[in-house]
């Protein structure tokens, strides 16, 4: 029996009707669409078209796009008006791939504006600026004719991509052309890319004349040009502009001003400008806030985070958002336990709140919490794997940062640049060259070689593996420089005793208007000290307040201190001590103790050493420093006493440690070392080496004996087994004839074996590379790059 088609049509209409009550949106949308929807199952309604095409509509914006998808797949042949809703919906949530494919396969003829619309919405807003470009290209040579959405859309793509004026001024006059010019939402989208490519004064120009020839603005048309003011640092115009706004917009303004002083590191401007917004009556709101905390966390000042803090407690403005920000105030001002009580009484917590925790751990050093916390996480994503493989290396964790780094691929996280740059730091702690070079095939294989921080990662790299003229290499073919590319060129240079050429580096640097922060000067101090530059070092450290107004830092004196004990000038060291502006901090009396040591001046080693033991009892190193001073000088009853001293307060000496990679596996060596299966091969031939370079003239420094024995020829012995030398002789006798060796050690070189690395580069005819805990040291022909000042 045919079915009545009026009861058809008044039961399509029902449906319809139920439909039309789920749009626009609300909580009960989606449990209405259900109910429409299995109601249309359990009677077996075949339901024409447009009632699918709504309940399509109504799934996508409720994101259960798996519902959407099942019913678009039942419909044997969809229209456009289906098509383009799954489009919408897949780009709304992100799924850029599955839009494409539905995109892609609806023929050109059922194609129409909205529907490449959408697509390139899609692109534009989940940041593919390219691909939106390219749609659009494609869309007219087709024949479609763009509309108003059309240009807005691509314009909001080409803003993330833009770096030629040339495409500002073409899609500008398309714009003209078609006549959408002077829509507000495409003249907001051009001031936006003039914004974004404002290479030129004249391009910030562009875009105000756009901004100012709008007929009616809006509030996103203000707020646009404000960000390209804010975003070019051009506070003045953007105060400017603040001026000339209604009052009911210049919250957002005041916000954008707000942030974009906090990114330039103007925390005091920030704050200027919250004063001012609070003075004008306006309230401050849940964007405002964490812009506050943030340059008060940034700036150190923890006093009025906390005012702030109480203020919005007060206020019960307390918000998701805002708990984040405390975290980070709290944890980058020292107070962990403060943070970690933010973190715990929140009432939801998400993977940016995990990650900010997590973040603070890891940037103050704090590894061991760091890998508790990580464990603790129950999701994870690409930024958490980041920051902790980051944190590992850094806090040198190496193996374990590629282990993570492994296992993340294993998971099936595709790695970034970023994870990159963690993966290659940890091969830099380890002195992994062949993992390094590995990496570094990686990155341009997949096309990463340009970014940045991969970029500094592997120039840092090369430096911290012995292969300094491939981190030279890096820095020249890299596309784009910043102040950590410099830093980390000057600072391998330094490292490799190369310090004339670290400063015509750091010249060329100023000479290009970089102006250098506190690390540049602490880079180009430190290959000062290492090349014993006293009248440059001095120069440059005076420059940090005088040129730059950056005041110096316990660092950087530690290292002017440095320079000037190297070159045997106590008198100066001693004077700049007296008119420090603060309290000598252990990093200064160690530089002290550490010159002393190298020049036997013992009466003011004992002060140093006296005021360490102080500041840091549980150090080993100020003990063995001041042991080996007296050791030096036969003063064996004070070794004792020092040594003593050490035990009683339950300090352990850390035991010295060489290693050579081989082949992606490491050989590590430990002083007086026999647990290698090739030991007593090793030592055999380090005592036939020994008879040839006797034979050139080398002759054992004793002094470097740092025990009472009384045979000379014990103490030979002694000094055979030091771990670096043990190192180079399985070198030499596993890497075939010419290859470059490369020793790493954890400690400081003693004279004795900077000696012996020298003669025996000359009996070996090969290249010789020591990384010790303070610098490299190149050994050729029997010369050393130090020049022996190390």
């Amino acid at each position: 029996m045919q079915p009545n088609p009026d009861l058809v049509r008044a039961i399509a209409n029902r449906y319809a009707a139920n439909l039309r009550l789920c749009l626009p949106l609300r909580r009960t949308s989606l449990q209405l669409a259900r109910a429409v929807h299995g109601n249309i199952i359990t009677f077996g309604f075949q339901p024409h078209a447009h009632i699918l095409n709504r309940l399509i509509d109504v799934y996508c914006k409720s994101s259960e796009l798996d519902y959407a998808r099942q019913l678009f797949d039942e419909i044997s042949e969809p229209d456009k008006i289906a098509r383009t809703t799954m489009v919408s919906g897949y780009c709304a949530s992100g799924d850029i791939a599955l839009a494409r494919s539905v995109f892609e396969e609806t023929p050109v003829s059922m194609r129409d504006t909205v529907m490449y619309n959408a697509m390139i919405t899609g692109f534009s807003h989940n940041n593919d600026g390219y691909s939106a470009i390219n749609l659009f290209c494609k869309m007219k040579h087709e024949g479609f004719k763009p509309d108003n959405f059309t240009y807005a859309s691509v314009l909001a793509g080409l803003a993330l991509v833009v770096d030629d004026e040339k495409q500002c001024v073409q899609f500008h006059a398309a714009a003209l052309k078609s006549g959408a010019g002077y829509i507000t939402s495409v003249s907001n989208a051009l001031v936006s890319v003039y914004s974004r490519c404002a290479s030129s004064p004249s391009l910030l120009h562009s875009a105000r004349k756009v901004f100012d020839e709008i007929p009616e603005k809006d509030e996103r048309s203000w707020t646009t040009m404000m960000t390209g003011y804010v975003k070019n640092g051009c506070f003045d115009l953007g105060k400017e502009l603040l001026e000339g706004m209604d009052e009911n917009m210049k919250l957002v303004a005041y916000n954008a001003m707000i942030s974009g002083y906090v990114n330039c590191g103007l925390y005091q401007e920030a704050l200027e400008m919250v004063r001012r917004m609070v003075s004008s009556g306006i309230e401050l709101d849940e964007f405002t806030y964490p812009s506050v905390i943030r340059a008060c966390a940034t700036a150190g000042l923890l006093q009025l985070g906390k005012q702030v803090h109480a203020y919005v407690l007060r206020r019960e403005d307390f918000s998701f958002h805002f708990d984040n920000s405390l975290v980070s105030l709290y944890y980058k001002c020292g107070k962990f336990d403060e943070a970690r009580a933010i973190f715990e009484k929140m009432p939801a917590k998400d993977l940016v709140s995990w990650n900010a925790l997590l973040s603070g751990y890891v940037s103050s050093g704090h590894i061991g919490e760091a890998k508790l916390i990580f464990k603790e996480m129950k999701e994870k994503n690409i930024l958490s794997l980041m920051i902790m493989i980051s944190g590992l290396a850094e806090n040198g964790f190496g193996e374990e940062g590629l282990k993570l780094f492994s296992c993340m691929k294993r998971e099936g996280f595709e790695p970034c640049d970023y994870a990159f740059s963690g993966a290659i730091k940890s091969c830099a702690v380890l002195g992994a060259y062949c993992n390094g070079q590995q990496f570094h095939a990686q990155l341009v294989k997949i096309g990463f070689d340009s970014s940045l921080s991969a970029g500094n990662a592997l120039i840092t790299m090369y430096a911290k593996c012995g292969v300094v003229e491939e981190a030279r290499q890096v820095f020249r073919t890299m596309p784009c420089l910043d102040s950590v590319s410099w830093n980390a060129l000057i600072a391998a240079l330094g490292q490799h005793g190369h310090g004339v050429e670290a400063v015509d580096v750091y010249e060329e640097m100023l000479k290009k208007g970089i102006r250098p922060d506190r690390i540049t000067l602490l880079t180009v101090l430190t290959a000062c000290s290492h090349a014993g530059l006293v009248d440059q070092g001095r120069k440059y450290f005076d420059s940090m307040e005088t040129v730059y107004c950056i005041p110096p830092g316990a660092d950087h004196y530690a290292r002017l201190i440095d320079l000037l004990c190297r070159s045997g000038k106590f008198t100066d060291a001693e004077s700049v001590i007296e008119s420090l502006p603060f309290k000598p901090t252990a990093e200064i009396w160690e530089a002290l103790l550490s010159g002393c040591r190298v020049h036997g001046n013992m009466d003011l080693g004992i002060i140093a050493a006296d005021k360490l033991f102080g500041l840091i009892p549980e150090h080993d190193g100020t003990y063995m420093l001041l042991s080996n001073m007296y050791a030096a000088t036969g003063q064996w009853e004070e070794v004792a006493r020092v040594r003593k001293l050490m035990r009683d307060r339950g300090v352990k000496k850390e035991v010295a440690c060489s290693w050579i990679e081989m082949e992606t596996q490491v050989h590590t060596f430990l002083v007086d070392d026999t647990s290698h299966p090739e030991a007593d091969a090793v030592y055999k031939y380090l005592q036939d080496l020994g008879k040839e370079m006797r034979r050139l003239g080398y002759v054992p420094d004793t002094s470097f004996v740092l025990h009472d024995v009384e045979s000379d020829g014990h103490k030979e012995d002694m000094l055979t087994t030091h771990s670096e030398k043990i190192a180079v002789a399985f070198g030499l006798m596993k890497l075939p004839p010419g290859t470059t060796i490369r020793i790493f050690k954890n400690l400081r070189t003693c004279g004795d074996c900077h000696n012996f690395f020298r003669f025996l580069s000359r009996v070996v005819q090969r290249d010789i590379i020591l990384r010790d805990r303070k610098r490299f040291h190149h050994f050729r022909n029997g010369e050393c790059s130090c020049g022996n000042f190390w």
